[in-house]
Formats: structure tokens, C-alpha cells, sequence
């Protein structure tokens, strides 16, 4: 049998180990620093945007929402189920569109046009005064959600930007602005994905909320 050099065994299960245990504190601050971004969440601003989705319901108002990359996912992700599972259990269906999920037309206007005109370019053809226009983004600078919101708040939609603690120009803008208090990319998103998901379950476990 070949010798087996014990040392050089011993100094490599120290290094994986002090390696896990990094990884294992890593996870821990991680953590940690996720559920100081939840904990950031604006209370009474989440309802208050949830008794205006449910006056956009009742009125019969279009909702868009849109974003970018991990954002744009929030969007699509908030307009399914506030679309479908949160308007099956009313009985009332909401009017909810994100405008990142229309690959043709946006990259029609991305090319004849530019990338900042994704979706302010269908917000011209849909938007109404009255309607919700929700911009979601965690730099709050993301230039065509900036154009989208400066048009809607323009003609008369009621604007909403869910942003990180930079704010950026769409915090600006924006009638109502919810802030999660960090800067992480990731963070961030789970948090408004969070938001999202009370904006919708608040409807399928309360439908009383939207009648």
C-alpha cells in the first residue's frame, strides 16, 4: 500500500473545514442582513397600496407594473398572481399587465426606437388617467421605468415605485414610494417580492378586502 502522508490529509480537512465554517458564517450575515431588509418593509404603506388595488378592482382600473431583469421576474411573477390567484378567490378579476412580458413589442420598440421606450411606448397605447402605474426597481434610476413613470405621472395615472434605499429619480417621481432600506440587489428584490406577495395574498386570504 502507498504511504499516506498524514500531514498533508490533516492540513487539507483543516482547510475545508475552516472553509465551511466561513461559508456556514457567510450564510449566517446573509441572514441576518435579509431580515433587516424585510423588517424595512413600509407597513402602513403596503396597505395603503393595498386599499388603492382595491379601488383600481372595484373601478375597473388597469394595473401595469414593470421592471428590469430580477425586477422584471417581480413584475411577472405580482401579475400572475394577482391576476389569477387572487382574482379567483373574488370572483372579480383584476385588469393587471406587466409590460416586460411582451417580448415582441418591446423589442420593436427597443429597435426601431430605443431600450428606454420598452414600456412607456405601451403605456401610450393603454393608459388611462386613473389607472395604477407600478415601477419596480432597486437602483430607482433604471431608464425606461424612469420614462414610464414621468409619462404615467403626466397623463393622470396613479404612480408607485418600489425601490431600494438609493430611491434614484424614480423615487422622485413617484405619488408613492416604497423603500427597503438596503442596496443589495438581491436583498432588495426578495423584500419586493415580499411586498408583491402581500399585495396579492392580502386578496386570497382576506377576498373581503376587495369587495
Amino acid at each position: 500500500m502507498p504511504a499516506v502522508n498524514v500531514g498533508i490529509c490533516n492540513l487539507e480537512f483543516e482547510a475545508r473545514s475552516a472553509n465551511l465554517d466561513f461559508m456556514k458564517q457567510w450564510i449566517s450575515d446573509y441572514i441576518r442582513a435579509q431580515k433587516a431588509a424585510h423588517d424595512s418593509i413600509p407597513i402602513e404603506s403596503v396597505a395603503q397600496l393595498i386599499e388603492q388595488l382595491s379601488a383600481a378592482l372595484k373601478q375597473g382600473r388597469h394595473i401595469f407594473v414593470f421592471g428590469n431583469g430580477g425586477s422584471a421576474a417581480n413584475a411577472s411573477h405580482f401579475a400572475t398572481d394577482l391576476g389569477k390567484g387572487a382574482s379567483d378567490k373574488l370572483g372579480k378579476r383584476f385588469r393587471v399587465v406587466a409590460l416586460n412580458d411582451n417580448v415582441s413589442w418591446m423589442t420593436a420598440l427597443a429597435n426601431d426606437y430605443s431600450y428606454e421606450e420598452v414600456f412607456v411606448g405601451q403605456l401610450q397605447n393603454y393608459g388611462q388617467p386613473g389607472d395604477i402605474a407600478l415601477g419596480i426597481s432597486v437602483s430607482g434610476n433604471s431608464p425606461n421605468c424612469v420614462k414610464a413613470m414621468a409619462w404615467a405621472k403626466e397623463h393622470g395615472l396613479r404612480t408607485v415605485a418600489l425601490v431600494g434605499a438609493k430611491r434614484g429619480r424614480m423615487g422622485e417621481l413617484a405619488e408613492r414610494v416604497l423603500v427597503i432600506n438596503d442596496t443589495h440587489y438581491g436583498r432588495v428584490e426578495d423584500a419586493q417580492m415580499g411586498i408583491c406577495h402581500m399585495l396579492c395574498y392580502a386578496f386570497m386570504e382576506h377576498p373581503e378586502w376587495g369587495k
